[in-house]
């Protein structure tokens, strides 16, 4: 069945390829912040296992936003961790899970990552008249900056 939704074919593609991105992005800092959840030791135990769990909970209804804006827009999203692996820029470590201070700065990373990705669907699905990406977009960006934000005020003395 033809969609018509107001935006042309070949840029509901370029969007939805760009929120793939994103969707990779999202997924895997998900995995990465339950797996510290998970594994953080440490005087500010309770503090960061809390805290961890509110961003992975925040990530996971953000995951389901986003495959559905995909869908929406007539697109298969991703869903594999291969697939994931594979658009994802956000780096997972080595298995064993660091330190409290260095799960922060991996975090840190992880959530400016996303908020790059996020930046770059902006131009695209504004110039293709695409506002609901945008907005999608840009409540992302302003969530991962301000965690960013909250993880890196952790680390300053």
């Amino acid at each position: 069945m033809d969609i018509n939704i107001g935006i042309e074919a070949d840029d509901r593609k370029k969007i939805a390829e760009k929120l793939s991105k994103l969707l990779a992005d999202s997924y895997t800092l998900y995995v990465l912040t339950h797996n510290y959840h998970w594994n953080v030791t440490g005087p500010m135990f309770k503090a960061l296992h809390e805290m961890f769990e509110e961003q992975y909970t925040e990530l996971a209804t953000a995951v389901d936003e986003i495959a559905e804006r995909i869908r929406a827009l007539g697109a298969f999203a991703p869903g594999t961790f291969a697939e994931f692996m594979r658009l994802s820029d956000v780096e997972q470590g080595n298995g064993k899970p660091p330190e409290a201070l260095v799960m922060i700065k991996n975090l840190v990373k992880a959530h400016e990552t996303v908020t790059r990705t996020a930046r770059e669907i902006i131009p695209v699905a504004d110039e293709a008249g695409d506002d609901s990406s945008v907005d999608l977009a840009t409540q992302r960006m302003a969530v991962h900056e301000k965690t960013a934000w909250m993880l890196r005020s952790l680390l300053e003395n």
